[in-house]
């Protein structure tokens, strides 16, 4: 599928559909992806302690004090 043709479906799907419409096309579409992946189906809860390695060592009252000290200037 060309980028064109995906932006025309967009903006057919925006101008077009109704709100619960745009929303069962978008859980079809969730659905659809799901069965691709095997039935797995993403939450957002996945990420929980992805990377979480790079904050070993990393005190995060210290972390949070320093970057309030940025915004200040």
């Amino acid at each position: 599928m060309s980028a064109d043709s995906y932006d025309d479906i967009l903006k057919r799907a925006q101008d077009e559909l109704t709100t619960d419409q745009q929303s069962r096309l978008a859980e079809e579409l969730l659905m659809r992806v799901a069965r691709r992946n095997g039935g797995r189906r993403y939450n957002i809860t996945d990420l929980k302690g992805l990377d979480n390695e790079i904050w070993d060592g990393i005190d995060p009252d210290d972390y949070a004090a320093r970057e309030r000290d940025l915004w200040d200037g």
